[in-house]
């Protein structure tokens, strides 16, 4: 074989790997796996979270959060004094579930879970499922307040 042949026999070789290395490079496509049996999207499911506030000697920390429905907050006392979250408007304490704090921290009560802590303690978790702004204060001391934002 001539010079000639052995440069083309390479320039070919090195052409056809290059083409396999870009197709093997590109991957293969995978279907979408979150479909409904009808085959259309539905969109990606994300497990809830869990966001903490800190109450302390300057209050709630943040004061604001922005959550997703279905998220929960919990709210752990930081040696601020004591701690009672509430909704708001104080004194009814009606602003999630539209109940005031006097029916909905009474024993026996049966309706919607209440946003409110119902006694002062130094944890309280609630779960949020009602899209909205909801504002809340410490019970105890109700210049310390914040919101939580559900999207």
């Amino acid at each position: 074989m001539s010079t000639t042949s052995w440069v083309w026999a390479a320039v070919i070789i090195i052409i056809i790997a290059l083409g396999a290395w870009w197709f093997v490079s590109q991957g293969v496509p995978t279907p979408a796996t979150n479909t409904t049996p009808t085959g259309e999207l539905t969109g990606t499911v994300t497990a809830p979270k869990s966001v903490t506030v800190l109450y302390g000697a300057d209050g709630f920390s943040p004061s604001t959060v922005t959550i997703k429905k279905g998220d929960t907050v919990t709210f752990t006392n930081n040696g601020g004094g004591d701690m009672w979250v509430a909704t708001a408007q104080h004194p009814a304490h009606s602003g999630y579930d539209g109940t005031p704090l006097s029916t909905h921290c009474a024993a026996g009560y049966t309706g919607p879970v209440p946003f409110d802590q119902c006694a002062a303690g130094t944890s309280y978790s609630f779960m949020f499922n009602q899209a909205g702004t909801w504002n809340y204060h410490n019970h105890n001391n109700a210049a310390d307040f914040g919101k939580v934002v559900v999207e």
